[in-house]
This record gives structure tokens, sequence and C-alpha cells, in this order.
């Protein structure tokens, strides 16, 4: 790839890093879907200012099995299966800073969601199961500051602090909601290592994740701490290939009256899988990024595990 559009292109990278989400702790999931926070050039914030659009999606199809009990709804399920799919809409400004060691920039993220969720509640005393859908808006999410130094050309980290606030629909009796009903707060750390002499990047992500209370359910998640790195192959046609390998662990027990019965509910997850990526020019100023991966998760306890676990993204740089 030249390497003006190399240079460009990398300030995608922040866009999606505070992006990924679906149910909370609360529904065995949280703010982050393993193997989704990492992308190229995750630690680049180019010098040179730009606006950017970018649009992905996000699928996910998880389970829990009838042996563990899950918090979800203010009740206890025995078990969970759910299925999410995320469409987000982020717009990113890359600020005029110069060309100095630090640049910074500012995004904001609107997201769609479709979720469905069956769970085996406790009804008249007896279990039954019980399905509930949600598509609407969900919760947005925004990054005021991005703060990218770059050690060396090939050597780049951001510092971000990711917020989600409540503003989408909650119904504190419903399995399936379009929100959270918590602010979640992200600080973020993305660091990318480039090696041009092999056509080789690496890339991690990794952040602490810190809840407010659902007053609705009485309901505390605990801190997640989140990691996901990826070593990508880029080739001179644009084209890029790569392998992902990420974790979300819980860092102590939620609590509250359903989570003190089921003993803090904590949990973590893995997840490795393929990326694909192309990147080109479009017209004579505008740039395009696409990329595909699929992050089965490997091992979950309390988390959704899920086997198709997807996300596209297309990006456009001006």
């Amino acid at each position: 790839m030249p390497k003006n559009l190399a240079q460009r292109l990398a300030v995608t990278a922040p866009l999606l890093l505070a992006c990924a989400g679906a149910h909370a702790t609360e529904g065995a999931l949280g703010r982050p879907v393993t193997g989704t926070s990492v992308v190229p050039n995750a630690g680049v914030v180019s010098p040179e200012p730009a606006l950017i659009v970018n649009v992905g999606e996000i699928y996910l199809d998880g389970s829990i099995g009838g042996s563990r009990t899950v918090p979800i709804a203010g009740k206890a399920s025995a078990g969970i299966d759910g299925k999410i799919a995320f469409t987000l809409a982020t717009v990113m400004k890359v600020w005029d800073t110069g060309t100095g060691a630090w640049n910074f920039a500012s995004s904001f993220t609107l997201p769609y969601v479709w979720t469905r969720v069956t769970a085996n509640l406790a009804v008249g005393g007896r279990g039954a199961s019980t399905q509930d859908t949600a598509s609407n808006l969900f919760d947005i999410a925004f990054a005021p500051v991005i703060a990218g130094y770059h050690f060396s050309k090939t050597e780049h980290v951001a510092l971000s602090l990711n917020v989600w606030a409540p503003t989408g629909k909650y119904d504190p009796n419903a399995l399936a909601n379009p929100s959270l009903n918590n602010w979640t707060f992200i600080p973020q750390v993305a660091y990318t290592r480039l090696f041009p002499e092999h056509g080789l990047e690496f890339d991690a992500v990794a952040g602490l994740q810190f809840y407010t209370r659902n007053h609705a359910t009485d309901y505390q998640n605990a801190p997640l701490f989140t990691l996901d790195t990826m070593l990508l192959k880029r080739f001179a046609n644009g084209a890029g290939v790569g392998l992902i390998a990420g974790t979300t662990q819980q860092l102590g027990d939620d609590s509250g009256p359903l989570a003190d019965r089921l003993n803090g509910f904590r949990g973590h997850d893995w997840a490795v899988g393929p990326i694909v990526t192309y990147d080109t020019k479009v017209g004579a100023k505008s740039l395009l990024s696409l990329g595909l991966r699929w992050v089965p998760s490997v091992e979950s306890k309390n988390r959704l595990k899920s086997t198709n676990t997807f996300m596209g993204t297309a990006t456009l740089v001006f």
C-alpha cells in the first residue's frame, strides 16, 4: 500500500474502540464483545486533519447452558440464548494539531440494535421458556478526546476515555432491551507496532470498564478488563489477512440482591479468529477501508458463548 494512503487510513483506527456493546454483565455479556475492539492501526492518530465516517455491523448468536443461572430483567434464568445485531454509525474528527509527537481526535457513535432473548424463568412455581425481541436505538457512545502519541514512525499509542450514556429505551420487566440502563466509563490504551520490512502490523487494545448501578433492578456490574490483540499481514494491493485473539475478564463480583444470590456471577471469556481487510482510494481524495472478522468464543464462563460472532466495517476518510 502507498505510504500516504496508509497514513491517512491510520486515522480510522480509534473509530471502533468504543463501539462494541451488548447486554450487561447482568445479562451475561456487558459492553464488550470480545475480539471486536482491536482494529488496524489501533494506536495511531494521524497528524493529518480529517473527517471520518464509519458504519459497522456486529452479529452475535450465543448462549449459556441451563446448568447455569443467569441474572436478567431482575430475575434468575436457568440458561439463556441471545441473538444480537448491532449497526454502528460513527463520526470522528481528527483535529489539526500539527506534526508533533501528540495528535488528537474526538468521536461520536449512534448505535442501533436488534436483539432476541430466550430465557427459562420460573412462572407460577414451574419453569417456562420465555422469548422477547427488541429493536431500537441503543445507548450512544462518545470519546471526547483521543490522544495519540508517536514514539517513532513505526510505534504508536492512543489514549482515550470512552463513555456510554443510557439513552436507549429500557423496560426492567423485559428480557430484551435496547439499553443497559447505566453509564459506562472506559479508559483505554491502544498500541500499534509496524514492521514495514515484512509487511506486518501488531495491534493491541486494553480497557477497563466501570459501570454505574442499574437502579431499575438494583444490579451493580463489577468492572471488566478487556484485551484484544491482532497480527496483520498487509499486501501491496491493499489487502490484508490476520489473526485476532481477545479476552474479557471480570475483576470482582457483581452486587445487589440477585447478584448476591448467584455468588457474584463473576465471568470471563476468550475468543480467537481471522480477519481480512482491504484499503483503497475512492475518487481523488477520499479513502475507503473495509474489514470482516469472525471471532468465535473458545472458552467462556458466565458470559454468552458464541461460535457465530461476526463483524464487518466500512470506513470513509475525507
